[in-house]
């Protein structure tokens, strides 16, 4: 019985001193056409990462025709992406100072590219490319499982952190790491 309450004890402070995978999501209001509005919350390495999106449904739709291959996508609904970050982030050699900015994505086949852009608090349809903070690859594979409902989501990772964009059956990633 002694032994057990040790190992317990050992074990409660192991999960208690490793460091939690802090996330918390909440809506942001309803969307005008269906699709609700949310703010993610990450924090990595110290950084405080917030990602603010419109979430669409497929509702059947094709993929290709919702992410228009080789066009600017706004990468959710309405209003445009927001990032905000605490910290400078690196992603590739883009290195993307502490602030705030708006994700699109130019989606591809077989890649996409991340866009980063200076210009904010635009509906999501208006890009101005001369806004670009810069532009870095996405690696393209399948979701385990159709994602009907649009999702971007910060794994942390031993290296550093991933940016995951899914939808339908595509997994859309770059990674990241927080300093510049």
């Amino acid at each position: 019985m002694r032994l057990t309450t040790i190992l317990m004890t050992a074990l409660a402070g192991v999960l208690l001193a490793a460091p939690a995978e802090a996330q918390q999501t909440t809506q942001v209001h309803p969307g005008k056409g269906g699709s609700p509005h949310v703010r993610t919350e990450w924090t990595i390495d110290g950084a405080s990462i917030s990602i603010t999106y419109g979430r669409p449904y497929l509702k059947g739709r094709p993929p290709e025709q919702v992410m228009p291959p080789g066009q600017i996508w706004r990468t959710g609904a309405d209003e445009a992406t927001t990032l905000v970050t605490d910290r400078p982030l690196t992603f590739g050699s883009l290195v993307v100072p502490a602030g705030t900015y708006t994700l699109v994505t130019v989606p591809g086949g077989s890649s996409w590219q991340l866009v980063i852009s200076r210009q904010t608090g635009q509906w999501g349809t208006e890009y101005t490319e001369g806004q670009d903070l810069g532009r870095v690859p996405m690696q393209v594979g399948k979701t385990s499982a159709p994602v009907e409902q649009l999702t971007i989501s910060i794994d942390d990772t031993a290296a550093g952190a991933t940016l995951r964009i899914e939808w339908g059956s595509v997994s859309a990633t770059t990674p990241f790491v927080v300093g510049g």
